[in-house]
């Protein structure tokens, strides 16, 4: 998962924040930032779910199993923002929570996670009278 590359890319440009000081509070002096950006990676993931079953749904109405692909692969893309937004706060301001962002997106996209019935459901079927 590329969550596990922000990581390590973290690791290598800024390993101070692995120190993890956990005597600052949740929102430190720049709360505002890190509210907004909360606010937006709850955002995306709540749109991530929402256009997931948009996709998934259209599908299977019109027995297209590659909208379902797409349907993940746009779900897990909006989930990752909220990794992304922890990233960036741990290098902006070397935040000591930034990690509960990356837990956020890693268990996001797990829910994400393709199910056999979609792909099912979305695959073509023909009935007894087609098939005479």
């Amino acid at each position: 998962m590329s969550q596990f590359m922000f990581l390590f890319v973290l690791f290598i440009i800024k390993p101070e924040v692995y120190k993890f000081d956990f005597s600052k509070s949740l929102l430190d002096e720049h709360f505002t930032v890190i509210l907004a950006l909360f606010v937006i990676a709850v955002l995306s993931v709540v749109f991530s779910f929402v256009l997931k079953n948009f996709l998934i749904n259209k599908a299977v109405q019109q027995q297209n199993v590659r909208l379902v692909q797409t349907a993940l692969i746009v779900a897990c893309s909006l989930a990752e923002i909220a990794s992304l937004l922890g990233f960036v706060l741990a290098i902006s301001f070397a935040y000591p929570y930034f990690f509960i962002f990356f837990i956020f997106g890693i268990g996001v996209i797990i829910l994400h996670f393709p199910l056999r019935k979609n792909f099912i459901d979305a695959s073509y079927k023909t009935t007894m009278n087609n098939q005479l």
